[in-house]
């Protein structure tokens, strides 16, 4: 038994090339909406792939408004350049989160915005040294001999260059050629964002609180990772435990970086982040207590989420490791 003819494209003999010329169209709208970041792998509307295309597009707008209104300060191609570095490493912890946060939550629709992200990541990496060039009046000696004689430029360099290279081999067609070595080469993510982070600490040279935090941001992704890939139980306590360590961790990491580059008193670095539980001086958050609330409150979801009745759809299918 065959299907019945379909009526779009139908015709009668003879109109052949009739056919083809009304079917083609179809096919390049179908191509087209494989590539409309707001729909999904079946071409549906999705809420949570717009919202993030919306997201990664936010700060170019953002730039482009300051730039506009003239409020990026006396230089602004190096405010420029600074904001859309910052947003670089911003997209690329989240990015990094989205794998344990679908783990965690049981959320697999997560996974598909992770290739946005990523793409976005390259994308304002590029346009940080975009506007690099920019400001260096496109002097390719200087630009070349800046970035192998400043170790901070060099370290970008390479983090740029291996941020381009997953962006590359992101697309299906290179995750069938690659086959299991595609597994390893993405792993360099975790070195390249290391890379990425003590860039970002050593341009901004004084004040590294937001290095700090986004770094603090990292180990406790880390750890989420170290938990799956052990096989250790996931459990409230165990997410809670992580969050308090990472926390510590991030106050140590501020601690050792402000005695090594400034000579300030690692004692008092330290003694700065349980200002707080002395004086509950709101204004005396550190990045340690924002890590340590970020993992509380990922603890706090998981609970939730672990609690919330399921349909049988998602019973049936549950998030694999």
């Amino acid at each position: 038994m065959t299907a019945p003819p379909s009526t779009r494209g139908a015709t009668t003999p003879g109109k052949a090339g009739r056919t083809v010329a009304r079917a083609a169209p179809a096919g390049k709208a179908s191509a087209l909406q494989g590539w409309l970041p707001w729909l999904d792998r079946q071409g549906r509307f999705s809420g949570l792939r717009a919202a993030t295309f919306a997201l990664t597009l936010l700060p170019a707008v953002l730039v482009l408004y300051a730039a506009w209104m003239g409020q990026l300060g006396s230089k602004p191609w190096t405010e420029a350049i600074h904001r859309v570095g910052t947003w670089a490493v911003r997209l690329l912890i989240l990015s990094l989160a989205i794998s344990p946060l679908r783990r965690l939550l049981d959320w697999n629709k997560l996974i598909g915005i992770r290739r946005m992200l990523g793409l976005s990541v390259m994308a304002y990496a590029l346009g940080h040294l975009g506007l690099y060039c920019i400001d260096m009046a496109f002097d390719w000696g200087l630009i070349v001999s800046e970035i192998a004689k400043r170790f901070y430029l060099t370290i970008g360099f390479a983090a740029l260059l291996g941020l381009c290279a997953l962006g590359a081999t992101s697309t299906d067609g290179m995750i069938r050629r690659l086959g299991k070595n595609w597994q390893k080469l993405h792993n360099l993510v975790y070195p390249i964002t290391a890379a990425a982070l003590l860039h970002f600490a050593l341009q901004s040279k004084i004040d590294v609180t937001e290095p700090v935090l986004i770094s603090g941001l990292f180990i406790l992704l880390l750890f989420y990772r170290g938990l799956y890939r052990w096989k250790l139980p996931v459990s409230w306590p165990a997410l809670a435990g992580l969050a308090l360590l990472a926390g510590l961790a991030t106050a140590l990491l501020e601690t050792g970086w402000y005695a090594l580059t400034s000579g300030v008193s690692p004692w008092l670095v330290f003694q700065a982040n349980a200002d707080i539980l002395t004086y509950w001086d709101y204004a005396s958050i550190r990045p340690a207590h924002w890590v340590a609330l970020a993992g509380l409150a990922v603890a706090a979801a998981q609970i939730w989420r672990a609690r919330k009745p399921r349909s049988p759809r998602q019973t049936r299918q549950p998030a694999t490791a």
